[in-house]
């Protein structure tokens, strides 16, 4: 490439005066070339004859053809310059290189490797590849105008970055502006526009404009080839292209289109990257700049071109094989689209699901709603309520399209709402893959949920400890367990930067106040600070002992320090220009688990395991006050051991005169000048907090769970306002946007989610439990389960909506059941207690007291006279609810975990104490007491005819059980974890068992033996083969498909033992799936309170 340096690196490689004589005694002989025809060939031989001979005596004429000349170079470089160096600069053809083979050795620099392959001898190649980096452009620049860099304009640095490295290019500005040293806005205004014949010769560079210098090179090709070369402006910068893209674009064979571009390689028009297979070609900057330029009025023909080239080739539809030509059309097609002004084609490209799918599963996500953001404005010409459609369905579903194996896009279509684009597409493709045999669900009552989730992005490979915002809030960075940092645009979640950061988990990351930094803290006791746009690193700190919990930057520009803390019960205060601390923070005698500046960094705020929040002044590094958590605690104040950890974060309010600190499940909100506390907020007794922080614009405060979910709460009114739920795992961080519209929580889960805090409403903080029941009958669905205000909810089975609802009761309901007649509902709750309501109205029929513990299951008899109910206190009892008469079945030593009705008068009930007891309901008696397992029986099941039952166990074994005998029929070893499920199918053939690692199998009832493993390739991103536990199982009336639940819903094929149709819940966990009896109507609720409804389409 034309001015990139090869003269220079030429002339530095003899630069050595004692190498030179030591390897080339004969000396150094210089002869610039450039492009020759065959008479100034002979000038320029006869001039390096004379120069070699001119103090000879002989008096010798010039040679006067070509061939003399280089016999008499060839004399002379034997006889008087033996064992010298003769260099020829800027060779052009290999002609010229023949001629001056003249037996001695010879360092030449060219733009063509080619010219080499008419000569012999060994050959040693360098390649100048790259030009200089933005600071020693700067120092060039600097020497030129004889300036210190820092004195250098602020157009310097732009202008570098124009220069795109060129040390031609650099030189010439440099000459001009030593020149005209008031022209740097000129000089930066015309690399901006591509002005190349403005930017003239200052120098003795042979060419009169650097566009001059560009174009002879593709003056020599041949004219077809020029034509070719000038396609090449069609290409995006920084792209690197495979063969077969470019052979598309001219119309030629692969093998054809590979000669052409091996062809500019060799005269340095074009770059190649060997490192991958197939062979990818680019163009410097630069020289696409000029590219460009010279061809600004065909551009968009030329977009076009690429795409009727690509529409043409791929007539039967979008690649599906993941090469880099496939991946070239995934990344660009857009971009030629837009380019070429192809409104329509890329509307019908961007507003399609079958591109959506292509895309999706060759690249992820992100870069597809990095398109809907970069065309928005062109996509919203034609209708920005679809783009808004296709945006958010992949914003909300790219964790799931980022998973292995990659999920049906149909059957996520359809769980969009039904006014979406999305969902209609969804709609009519599954209608007609229904009638080719495929299976898919509708979720019939999804208009009735509230959602805040914005965007969920999956940037680690573990757990994710820490994220935040940038502060002008176009980027978030992340960290966790992988080791890495991640950097992402906060809009699409598109990756703009990797780090592998640290050599052990990196707990927590922070962008400085001007975004130019970002630091990270590690367990591997460093602290590392990183350039935040090319991820160099900057600083490493090593001064603390233990791990470094967490770090932050100062909020404001005027004196930018950094501020960490760590398990060596130390806070320290670094200036980031410096190599070690600023300060030292003495006081805690526990680990500190967190740091934060007030919002004027006047003061810093520290938390810490020994039970302190404390605040210190930053100017002088002094502790300011101390507010002792423990205070707040009188009820644990004999209980030492438990107040490990307690205070674990802490946050600032916007003004910075307030701050709260989080310790166990509860915050604590102070007054900052009098330490006074303001108020209390208590979370749940099972969760710990992991992460608070305030609202900038309103009364919000979020709080980070370790149960799975973040809790929004309204300060003035000190109430919950809404759950952030989606979370699969505990959640480690939560952090606002700086104008408060957006929330980020991070988890163990592998994800960030992004909230949108506006959405904000009451309801959003109501959530229904799994502990349900559902009545089929005839065309009607009811459903009653508990919500999480203790509180029982009747729901209309066909929309979602509330029928009726309960008063919260004195303790949490655990299960609950329906009866259709009488029109009534049982709820039973945690201290034993039974209600029977009538509905719809609520009225209470009566109320059962004798269990005296938590109540595990209940149910009506089929004429819906009896009600029983099973408990943790080891009894069975069978209520005539209206009487109130109770029948005690005792036999069990534990938990009876769930119970069967055989018949009107028959139950089989089983428990955790190993065995399955069959009692007669009328009179109270034992019939039979089987001794299954070793372990806890989880679950059992009856055969359809009633001959036999099976019972599945903690010790990780299935049986199968006549009620003839008190011997197991079979023993159905094979499973690696605990037996949780087991279901007969309707034909009385297969068994099926389902295991906590996901796994199912299927059974020959008949002699026991394994007919299928239903289970996945690989664990998932939960380390399970169905996301968790298998909870339950059902088989199709037919016998031929089975439905399961764990941490989603899988269809099978039974015969098979194939998956037919995953359904991704929100949440996660499901207990158990309620299907119709026509195999056609399934309703589970997951571990956040989402109600599925979910009807089989066709």
């Amino acid at each position: 490439m034309a001015g990139f340096g090869k003269s220079v690196l030429t002339a530095e490689a003899v630069r050595d005066e004692q190498l030179i004589k030591a390897c080339f005694p004969g000396g150094v002989h210089w002869l610039s070339v450039g492009q020759l025809d065959k008479a100034g060939l002979l000038v320029k031989m006869q001039s390096l004859c004379y120069r070699l001979d001119q103090d000879s005596q002989s008096g010798q004429r010039s040679p006067v053809t070509i061939e003399e000349a280089r016999d008499r170079l060839r004399f002379l470089m034997v006889r008087k310059y033996p064992r010298s160096l003769l260099i020829l600069d800027d060779i052009w053809d290999s002609g010229v290189l023949k001629a001056f083979d003249i037996q001695c050795r010879v360092l030449f620099s060219t733009r063509d490797r080619g010219v080499t392959d008419s000569v012999s001898g060994k050959k040693y190649e360098v390649s100048v590849d790259h030009g200089l980096e933005d600071d020693k452009a700067l120092e060039v620049l600097a020497l030129f105008v004889n300036k210190k860099v820092s004195a250098l304009p602020v157009q310097a640095r732009s202008i570098v970055q124009e220069c795109k490295g060129s040390p031609l290019v650099v030189s010439l500005i440099g000459a001009l502006l030593r020149e005209f040293p008031d022209r740097w806005q000129y000089y930066l205004k015309q690399l901006q526009n591509k002005q190349f014949k403005r930017i003239r010769k200052s120098s003795s560079y042979d060419y009169d404009a650097l566009d001059q210098a560009m174009s002879v090179s593709i003056d020599v090709l041949h004219e077809d080839r020029k034509e070719y070369y000038k396609d090449l402006s069609v290409l995006e910068k920084d792209v690197k292209v495979p063969a077969k893209v470019l052979s598309i674009l001219w119309d030629l064979e692969p093998e054809e289109a590979e000669d052409i571009l091996q062809e500019f390689v060799n005269k340095s028009l074009l770059f190649r990257d060997c490192n991958k297979r197939p062979y990818q070609y680019y163009l410097h900057d630069l020289q696409l700049d000029f590219l460009t330029e010279q061809n600004r009025y065909r551009l968009k023909d030329l977009h076009s071109k690429m795409v009727r080239l690509y529409q043409n080739h791929y007539k039967k539809g979008h690649p599906t094989v993941a090469d880099e030509e496939c991946m070239y059309w995934f990344r660009y097609l857009a971009y030629h689209m837009a380019h070429g002004n192809l409104r329509e084609e890329l509307y019908s490209l961007m507003f399609s699901l079958d591109w959506v799918k292509a895309k999706a599963q060759m690249m992820g996500p992100a870069s597809l709603i990095n398109d809907y953001v970069v065309y928005k404005d062109i996509l919203d010409e034609e209708n920005s309520t679809v783009r808004d459609n296709f945006q958010e369905f992949l914003s909300l579903n790219g964790h799931h399209l980022s998973q292995k194996p990659f999920p049906d896009v149909v059957q996520m279509g359809l769980c969009q709402p039904d006014s979406s684009e999305v969902y209609r597409q969804a709609r009519l493709k599954a209608e007609q893959e229904t009638k080719k045999g495929a299976f898919y669900l509708e979720w019939i009552n999804k208009s009735s949920l509230e959602s805040l989730s914005r965007l969920i992005v999956r940037p680690h490979k573990g757990a994710v400890y820490y994220a935040c915002f940038s502060h002008n809030w176009q980027q978030i960075a992340s960290c966790g367990s992988d080791k890495t940092l991640q950097v992402f645009k906060s809009q699409t979640g598109e990756k703009l930067l990797e780090v592998q950061a640290h050599d052990d988990d990196v707990l927590c990351c922070a962008f400085s106040p001007d975004d130019k930094l970002i630091a990270t803290c590690s367990a591997d006791k460093k602290i590392k600070v990183w350039n935040s746009q090319n991820g160099n690193l900057l600083r490493t700190y090593d001064e603390h002992s233990e791990q470094v919990n967490h770090c932050q930057f100062t909020n404001t520009s005027r004196k930018i320090l950094l501020a960490t803390c760590s398990n060596d019960n130390f806070i320290k205060l670094w200036n980031t220009n410096r190599p070690g601390s600023q300060n030292t923070m003495f006081g805690h005698s526990g680990p500190v688990n967190h740091c934060c500046f007030s919002p004027d960094d006047q003061y810093l705020a520290s938390c810490s395991s020994d039970g302190t929040l404390k605040l210190w002044e930053v100017h002088t590094a002094n502790e300011w006050k101390s507010i002792d958590i423990l205070d707040f605690f009188p009820s644990l104040t004999d209980e030492p051991k438990e107040l490990e950890e307690v205070v674990r974060c802490s946050a600032w309010s916007s003004d910075g005169t307030r701050i709260m600190a989080a310790a166990k499940n509860m915050v604590f909100v102070f007054d900052i000048e009098s330490a006074t506390l303001l108020s209390e907020i208590k979370t749940g007794r099972h969760s710990t907090i992991q992460s608070c922080d305030f609202c900038p614009s309103s009364q919000l405060v979020a709080i980070a769970l370790s149960h799975y979910t973040v809790e929004l709460w309204d300060l003035e009114s000190n109430k919950k306002v809404a759950d952030c739920s989606g979370h699969l795992s505990w959640v480690h961080c939560v952090r606002f946007s700086p104008d408060g519209s957006v929330l980020l929580s991070s988890s163990d889960d592998q994800t960030v989610r992004l909230w949108e805090t506006k959405k904000v409403h009451p309801s959003s903080a109501v959530s229904l439990k799994r502990d349900s029941d559902v009545l089929f009958h005839h065309n009607e669905i009811s459903v009653v389960a508990p919500d999480n205000r203790k509180r029982l909810q009747l729901r209309n089975g066909k929309t979602g909506e509330v029928i009726y609802q309960s008063e919260e009761q004195e303790s949490r309901i655990r299960c609950c059941c329906l009866s259709k007649d009488p029109q009534a509902a049982v709820l039973a709750r945690e201290d034993g207690t039974v209600k029977v309501l009538e509905m719809p109205s609520g009225n209470a029929l009566c109320t059962l007291t004798g269990h005296t513990k938590t109540v595990l299951h209940c149910q009506f008899t089929p004429d819906g006279q009896t009600l029983i109910t099973c408990s943790e206190d080891t009894t069975v009892r069978v209520w005539d609810w209206k009487s109130l008469e109770c029948k005690v079945l005792k036999g069990h030593s534990e938990r009876v975990k769930r119970f069967r009705l055989l018949d009107s008068s028959r139950l089989l009930s089983w428990s955790f104490d190993g065995t399955v007891k069959v009692w007669d309901i009328v009179t109270g008696e034992m019939i039979q007491d089987y001794s299954c397992h070793q372990g806890a029986v989880l679950s059992c099941d009856v055969s359809p005819n009633g001959n036999t039952f099976s019972s599945v166990s903690a010790d990780k074994s299935a049986k199968i059980w006549s009620f003839d005998s008190t011997s197991a029929l079979h023993i159905l070893n094979g499973h690696k974890d605990c037996v949780r499920s087991c279901r007969f199918s309707w034909d009385n053939q297969c068994l099926a068992t389902g295991d906590d690692n996901g796994e199912i199998r299927i059974w020959c009832v008949l002699n026991g033996s394994l007919l299928h493993i239903c289970a996945r390739e690989n664990k998932d991103s939960m380390e399970s083969l169905h996301g968790g536990w298998v909870t339950d199982l059902h088989f199709s009336p037919d016998s031929k498909m089975l439905v399961s639940t764990g941490g989603y819903i899988k269809w099978w094929d039974v015969e098979k033992g194939e998956s037919l149709q995953t359904f991704y819940t929100t949440g996660t966990n499901l207990k158990g799936i309620h299907v119709s009896p026509d195999f056609k109507t399934f309703v589970t609720i997951d571990n956040i309170g989402v109600l599925y409804i979910l009807r089989k389409v066709g």
